[in-house]
C-alpha cells in the first residue's frame, strides 16, 4: 500500500463529499486506502460516506474525541507507507499524490511534507508554510509586526515570508490541513499528541519529527483548495481561546525554566489581547451603522431645533437644554429601534424598511409625546421635521456608502451577480437547475466551453479565454464543473484571476454549489435542501421582539399572577434570563442531540412539545416536532405555545 489518506469530518458533508471526489480521482493508478473518521456529526455525513463512497474505510465515533484521538485511530488502521492527513474542507489536485510521492521517494531525509494551499478566492495561504514558534517568533506575531513586515527574515518567521512561495524550501511547521508523512517517521517519533484536542497537535508532530532527526519540505509543485474557516470556525472567541490553549500546552511540553515561563506568559497575553481585538472588531462592525445614523440625526436635530425656534418662535434660546440630552437621545432611540426590528440593517438595505421603520418609530413617539409631563414635551412639527430628517439622513447615508462601493445609486436593488458557468452543456444545465432549485438568483451570462473546441452558438468560448470572458462580461462569479474540469486548472484560474471573482465548484453528481470567499468566513453553499425560517434574520429578529415582549406583559401583570405563581423567585429569574437573552420563552424540545442539526436556538422554558402538555413524547417525535418548528417558524407560533403550554 503506497498510501493511507485520513480525513477526520465533523459535520461538513457537503465539504467532505468535495474533497473525497478529489482524492477519489487523486488516487487513480495508485495504490491508495482512505479513511474517514466522524466525529459523531449530525449532518448526515456517516450516510453520505456510506452511500456513494462505499470504497472508504468509516470510523464512525458516537462522541467526538478531538482532532487528535480521531487521526491516530485511522493511522493504528492503516497500512501505506506514506500517511496523508487531510482537512474534510479541502480540494486536491488530480496529480498531488503521485507528486508528494515521488518526491517523498526522491528524498530519504524528508519525514514530512506539505503543499501549497490557496483559499476559495485563490489567494495563497501563508500558512503553508510556517517556522517554529518561538518566544520570540511569537512576539512579532502578536504585536503585528510580522504583518507590518511581511518579507523581513527577522520579524516574519512565523510565515516564512522571506522564502519565495513558488519554490521548494526546508520548513519547520506544516499545516495540520495537508501533512504528508512517512510511516517508519511516525513510528519512531510517534502518532499525535492526543493532548490536544485541537489545534497545535501539527505544531507539535512537525516538531517531534524534526527532533527525529528528518526534515519537513514546503512542496510547491502540487497545489490544493482550502477552504480555511468552514470545518473550523475562526473569528470567534472560542477559537482564539482554544488556539492559544493549545499552544501553551506545546510551551509546557517542549520547554523548561525560564524560557517556558517567558512563552507562557506571552501567549496568556496573546489570548486576552486576540480576545479584545475579536470582541472590539465584532463589535465596530455590528454598531458602525446605527452609531453613524445616530450622530447624523442627532446633529440634524440641533439645526433643526434652532432653526425652528429662529424662524417660529423668534428666540433661539426657546427650546430648554434638556430638549437635546433628553428628547433627541429618546427620538432616536426609537427611531432606530423601530429601523433595527423592521429590518433596516438588514442586508441587503432595503429603503421600504428603512421607510417603515421611522414611520412606526415616529408613531410610537406620538403616543409616548402625550404621556410626557408638560416640560419635557418639545413642538409636534419638530417631532415631524425630525423624523422627516431622520428618514433622509439613515437613507442618503445608504446612498453614499452604495455609491462609493459599487458605483450606482441603485440602493435597494440586491446585485445581482453575473455568472458564467465553466463545463459542457449538460453539465451547466444541471447547475442552472440547482441554482433554480436553490432560488438563487443570479444574472446568467452563458458557458465556457471545457474543451478546446467548442460551437460558438452553444458556448461563449473555450477556457483559455476564461479571463478574456470576465473582462468582457465584467463577471462576478464563476462555477467551475469538477466533472468537466480537472481540479488542477480551476486552481490555475483562481489564482490568475484573483479575488475580484468569485469562485463556486460542483462536484460531479452532488446536489450542492460549494465556494468561499474568505479564508476567515465560513464557505458558501447553494443546495436544494430544507430551509428553516427561523434562520431567516427577520424571524430571529422577531423572536426576539416577541420575548422581550412577553416578558414586559408578565412584569406589568406581575400583581395578579403572582397569587398564582408556585415559585415567585423562578417567576421573577424567568423573566430576567429571557430579557437579557440568556434564555428564550420557546426553544427546541430537549432531545439526545440537543437538536444540533437544526439552526442554533437559545434554550427555552417551551417547547413545541408544550402545546401538548399531558402527552409524553419519544426521541423520533420529539425531533419531527423541532423540524417543522424551525422549518415552518412563525411568531403567531410562539404566541400559541407560550398561550397553550405555558404555567408559571
Amino acid at each position: 500500500m503506497q498510501l493511507s489518506v485520513i480525513i477526520v469530518n465533523y459535520n461538513v458533508k457537503y465539504f467532505l463529499e468535495q474533497a473525497l471526489l478529489s482524492v477519489r480521482k487523486a488516487a487513480k493508478g495508485l495504490s491508495v486506502e482512505v479513511f474517514v473518521v466522524d466525529n459523531n456529526s449530525v449532518d448526515e455525513s456517516v450516510m453520505m460516506v456510506q452511500e456513494k463512497f462505499p470504497e472508504v474505510h468509516l470510523i464512525a465515533n458516537k462522541h467526538n474525541p478531538g482532532f487528535s484521538i480521531a487521526n491516530n485511530q485511522a493511522i493504528r488502521q492503516s497500512k501505506g507507507k506514506y500517511v496523508l492527513l487531510l482537512n474534510p474542507d479541502t480540494v486536491v489536485e488530480e496529480d498531488t499524490f503521485l507528486k508528494c510521492i515521488n518526491f517523498m521517494d526522491t528524498h530519504s531525509e524528508a519525514g514530512a511534507l506539505g503543499v501549497k494551499m490557496i483559499d476559495g478566492s485563490g489567494n495563497f495561504l501563508p500558512e503553508s508554510k510556517r517556522g517554529f514558534p518561538t518566544p520570540a517568533v511569537a512576539f512579532y506575531k502578536t504585536s503585528g509586526l510580522s504583518r507590518l513586515f511581511p518579507k523581513s527574515k527577522t520579524f516574519n518567521q512565523y510565515h516564512l515570508g522571506y522564502l519565495d512561495q513558488n519554490e521548494t524550501h526546508e520548513i519547520d511547521i506544516l499545516a495540520g490541513a495537508f501533512m504528508f508523512m512517512r510511516r517508519s517517521v511516525l513510528d519512531k517519533v510517534g502518532l499525535l499528541d492526543e493532548t490536544f484536542f485541537m489545534y497545535g497537535e501539527d505544531i507539535d508532530l512537525s516538531y517531534r519529527i524534526q527532533k527525529g532527526g528528518y526534515k519537513n519540505y514546503y512542496f510547491p509543485e502540487s497545489t490544493i483548495i482550502h477552504y480555511k474557516g468552514e470545518s473550523t470556525k475562526k473569528g470567534s472567541l472560542n477559537y482564539v481561546k482554544a488556539f492559544y490553549n493549545a499552544m501553551i500546552i506545546f510551551a509546557k511540553k517542549h520547554f523548561t525554566g525560564e524560557q517556558a515561563r517567558l512563552f507562557v506568559w506571552m501567549l496568556q497575553l496573546a489570548v486576552y489581547l486576540q480576545a479584545a481585538i475579536t470582541i472590539a472588531k465584532n463589535t465596530a462592525r455590528k454598531l458602525f451603522l446605527p452609531v453613524l445614523d445616530a450622530t447624523l440625526i442627532f446633529g440634524g436635530m440641533y439645526f433643526l431645533k434652532d432653526f425652528w425656534a429662529t424662524n417660529y418662535f423668534n428666540d433661539p434660546n426657546y427650546y430648554d437644554t434638556s430638549f437635546m440630552y433628553f428628547n433627541v437621545p429618546l427620538y432616536i432611540l426609537i427611531w432606530l429601534g423601530s429601523v433595527f426590528f423592521s429590518g433596516g440593517y438588514d442586508q441587503p438595505t432595503r429603503v421600504s424598511k428603512l421607510v417603515r421603520g421611522i414611520l412606526m418609530g415616529t408613531l410610537v413617539l406620538a403616543a409616548v409625546y402625550g404621556l410626557l409631563d408638560l416640560e419635557y414635551r418639545s413642538s409636534r412639527v419638530l417631532l415631524i421635521l425630525g423624523a422627516v430628517w431622520a428618514l433622509i439622513a439613515t437613507v442618503g447615508i445608504r446612498v453614499i456608502r452604495h455609491f462609493i462601493r459599487f458605483g450606482n445609486m441603485d440602493l435597494g436593488n440586491e446585485q445581482v451577480q453575473k455568472l458564467v458557468i465553466v463545463g459542457t452543456k449538460l453539465e451547466s444545465e444541471r447547475v442552472m437547475q440547482l441554482l433554480n432549485q436553490a432560488q438563487v438568483q443570479k444574472n446568467y451570462i452563458g458557458v465556457v466551453a471545457a474543451a478546446d473546441h467548442y460551437d460558438s452558438k452553444q458556448y461563449l468560448s473555450d477556457i483559455h479565454q476564461l479571463d478574456e470572458v470576465v473582462q468582457i462580461y465584467q463577471v462576478n462569479e464563476i462555477i467551475f464543473c469538477a466533472k468537466d474540469i480537472p481540479a488542477q486548472q480551476i486552481m490555475k484560474w483562481m489564482s490568475r484571476l484573483g479575488d475580484q471573482v468569485s469562485y463556486k465548484i460542483v462536484p460531479e453528481k452532488s446536489l450542492s454549489i460549494i465556494g468561499s470567499s474568505s479564508k476567515n468566513n465560513p464557505g458558501e453553499l447553494y443546495t436544494i435542501e430544507i430551509q428553516f425560517q427561523i434562520a431567516t434574520a427577520a424571524n430571529r429578529r422577531n423572536k426576539r421582539l416577541l420575548d422581550i415582549l412577553v416578558s414586559i406583559c408578565f412584569i406589568i401583570c406581575a400583581p395578579i399572577l403572582i397569587f398564582f405563581t408556585k415559585n415567585k423567585s423562578s417567576f421573577f429569574t424567568k423573566i430576567i434570563q429571557v430579557l437579557i437573552s440568556k434564555k428564550s420563552w420557546v426553544g427546541y424540545a430537549k432531545t439526545a442531540n440537543q437538536a444540533v442539526t437544526l439552526p442554533s436556538l437559545k434554550s427555552g422554558y417551551l417547547s413545541p412539545a408544550s402545546l401538548h402538555p399531558q402527552k409524553q413524547f419519544d426521541e423520533a417525535t420529539k425531533e419531527r416536532l423541532n423540524f417543522l418548528y424551525a422549518k415552518d417558524y412563525s411568531w403567531v407560533n410562539d404566541v400559541q405555545i407560550i398561550w397553550k403550554g405555558y404555567s408559571i
